[in-house]
């Protein structure tokens, strides 16, 4: 790869970074916000809305938390120089795949055989 092209994906990697961290800062306060007014709903059932709101949440903050384990580690395989190497294999990960997935550490094989199990 190009420096010209890990630099603009190095970018766009910090531009989605920034995009998460508001969003689980939101969604955190959401949840705070959520805890603090618990017990003034009207009905039960309003309750149980504001329970299942807070888990979706919270759902949603860890696997963004995921992703933004994800970006750290392409971040850090950018400046190691190993960017678009897959993590498990040694084997360059395609460009197609890194273009939809600028964040993958592995080959599609690679995580298809770590989801299964059979790599960690």
């Amino acid at each position: 790869m190009k420096k010209s092209d890990i630099e603009k994906i190095k970018q766009r990697l910090l531009k989605m970074r920034e995009q998460i961290v508001n969003q689980v800062r939101e969604a955190s306060e959401d949840v705070k916000s959520v805890d603090e007014v618990k017990g003034y709903s009207q009905h039960q059932a309003d309750e149980g809305t504001d329970d299942f709101n807070r888990t979706i949440s919270l759902s949603v903050s860890s696997k963004e938390q995921e992703i933004l384990r994800q970006i750290d580690r392409a971040l850090e395989k950018i400046d190691e120089g190993t960017y678009g190497v897959c993590d498990v294999t040694g084997k360059p990960i395609p460009a197609k795949r890194l273009e939809a997935l600028p964040y993958a550490a592995m080959t599609v094989e690679a995580q298809e055989q770590v989801e299964k199990g059979l790599l960690s």
